[in-house]
């Protein structure tokens, strides 16, 4: 694991010579500033370089391998934060005096430690020490007219720092807030920390920071690799730490597409400049879009400040180690089904290391049956019959490895009671007994059961007898119209069951009878003293009032819009619907 640093260097300029010099433009907008010493948390991984360049037109043409030194600035500032310290090269004799390039590559702490962002981190210790070597080089005898004079004749300094932070789209999008007072994410932004008026033998170049989620997009759209559009963005940043700046005028829109292609076909890189990037989107139609949460209609503003973008969750650490999700009118839309949107972000999560368990009234065939229409059921999806979950209402509860941890049966007389009264009524009842369900006569709301909400097809009994004989029964369900559950159901058995079990509701036109003191909450409660997690850990997702105590007992409980009231009540969060792909919301705006 590598350590985890602050970006900051430990200088302090007075707030006069702060002034920011800001450049956008479409696709790609790039900022130009002086810094605050306060920009960065002391948050993010850090390699430092170190290079010697001499015997070229300004500092020699040849660039000295890569090493590394322990400056006692750095050595203090790690140890006062009690992190770990970067490794180091062993230092080369200086013959001469030659010009110090010092680089730190740093990783934003939220960066999950994917390999391919510590790769192109890797990459980068030796890429821009040479982007500089050959920036520099471009200066000496140049004849822009736009580009500002600030930095100019480096052979008059002793070093020249410079520090690049990777970022993800979150941590960028509040530097473009606080420094531009633009509400969204962008790919690059520069820095400048140079004061001429201060006369010093370093010259203390500044930084760069880019956004490798809004650069992985990019590299997609653009056809090329995730380091090739990152080089990109590291010239576009650099000129502008050079003194370029492509919004000031057409002419110096020009230079500076000039000096990019250039400086890319000098080093070899792949792909355009951005600025040429960007007119090529423009001349091809593309829309610009300053803001793409301006987009998304149905959400209001401050949900979609936080949500992520699909496909961008390698880019995020998980703040829950697991989801503890409901089937009907969560996870399941209006037509029981899980969509498309709501399964690439499940997968998304699995990717990521987040473990999504299901918690639910439904039997565990049902919920297997549901989820293999996506291709989410099986030993590398959410459920199987070897992963744990909560069932029939916290009724069935399976731990490691599938394996039943807790049963609770309801009693046989509140069984005989209700068939009873089925009979009578002629209103359909479906025992639940494990994986079956069993009633006394066919009815189309009890093919629905299977057709519909994806419960094993109903197994019609001759009698009450011998529906009740050699079965254990958790649970019963009345099917009827909302109506006739809220006025008549509800309201009698309420009454008649008493103290000897209990009704609740996960949707409209069914009313469940359950054991006395158990519920899908007590269910989830013992799953995870089982596996050994913590209510801090979970995240959970329901909209029935039979998901109110697992929401009160997770670290952030999420009600979907389409939830009761009571529910939406005692939730954290309020998502929408889950005909809007609710539980795909939930992932990417709270779960990383």
């Amino acid at each position: 694991m590598l350590p985890r640093l602050s970006l900051l260097l430990l200088r302090t300029f007075p707030r006069d010579l702060m002034a920011a010099r800001v450049a956008s433009r479409a696709f790609s907008t790039a900022a130009y500033f002086r810094r605050s010493p306060t920009l960065f948390p002391s948050s993010s991984v850090c390699f430092h370089a170190s290079s010697l360049c001499s015997d070229s037109s300004v500092f020699g043409g040849r660039l000295s391998a890569l090493r590394c030194e322990d400056r006692s600035i750095s050595k203090v500032f790690a140890s006062q934060r009690g992190y770990r310290k970067v490794r180091r090269r062993p230092a080369k004799s200086r013959k001469e005096k030659e010009l110090e390039l010092n680089v730190d590559i740093c990783i934003e702490e939220q960066l999950p430690d994917d390999s391919e962002i510590l790769g192109i981190a890797e990459m980068l210790r030796l890429n821009v020490p040479m982007a500089m070597k050959l920036a520099f080089d471009s200066l000496k005898n140049s004849e822009y007219k736009t580009r500002e004079p600030a930095v100019d004749d480096v052979g008059c300094f002793d070093t020249v720092e410079l520090s690049v932070l990777l970022c993800n789209d979150e941590f960028i999008r509040k530097l473009n807030k606080e420094w531009r007072d633009e509400d969204h994410a962008t790919d690059v932004l520069s820095m400048s920390q140079h004061v001429p008026e201060l006369k010093l033998p370093i010259l203390m170049l500044g930084d760069i920071v880019i956004s490798v989620e809004t650069a992985a997009r990019q590299a997609e759209e653009r056809g090329h690799t995730l380091i090739d559009e990152i080089r990109i963005l590291l010239v576009h940043g650099l000129l502008h730490l050079l003194g370029f700046d492509h919004e000031i005028s057409d002419e110096a829109e020009a230079e500076m597409e000039e000096e990019e292609e250039l400086l890319l076909k000098s080093l070899g890189w792949k792909g355009k400049g951005l600025i040429q990037s960007a007119n090529d989107a423009e001349t091809n139609g593309m829309p610009h879009i300053d803001n793409p949460d301006d987009c998304r209609e149905n959400l209001t503003h401050e949900l979609l400040k936080d949500r992520k973008k699909e496909g961008s969750l390698r880019f995020y650490k998980p703040k829950f180690s697991y989801i503890f999700c409901d089937m009907d009118g969560t996870l399941l839309n209006s037509q029981s089904q899980v969509s498309s949107t709501t399964a690439k972000a499940l997968r998304e999560a699995l990717s990521r290391g987040v473990k999504v368990v299901i918690a639910t009234g439904k039997t565990r065939p049902a919920v297997i049956s549901a989820l293999k229409m996506v291709d989410l059921a099986g030993k590398e999806g959410i459920i199987s019959e070897f992963s744990p979950g909560v069932f029939l209402q916290g009724l069935l509860v399976y731990g490691r490895q599938g394996r039943e941890i807790f049963r609770r049966n309801l009693d046989t007389d509140v069984c005989r009671e209700a068939f009873l009264y089925s009979l009578e009524n002629k209103i359909p009842l479906i025992a639940f007994s494990e994986d079956r369900c069993l009633t006394l006569f066919d009815h189309p709301l009890v093919d629905t059961l299977h057709t519909i909400y994806h419960e094993p097809k109903a197994e019609v009994m001759p009698s009450i007898e011998d529906l009740l004989a050699g079965v254990d029964i958790q649970k019963l369900i009345f099917l009827d119209t909302a109506e006739g559950v809220a006025t008549t159901l509800r309201p009698y058995w309420s009454e008649a069951t008493r103290d000897r079990a209990t009704v609740v509701q996960a949707v409209p036109d069914m009313l469940e009878i359950v054991p006395s003191g158990t519920s899908k909450g007590s269910g989830v409660k013992m799953l995870l003293d089982h596996l050994g997690v913590t209510a801090n850990e979970i995240m959970a997702i329901g909209d029935g009032e039979n998901d109110i105590e697992m929401l009160e007992l997770a670290s952030l409980g999420i009600a979907l819009s389409n939830g009761s009231d009571k529910t939406k009540a005692v939730a954290d969060v309020i998502g929408v619907s889950n005909d809007e792909d609710g539980v795909a919301d939930a992932i990417y705006r709270c779960t990383f």
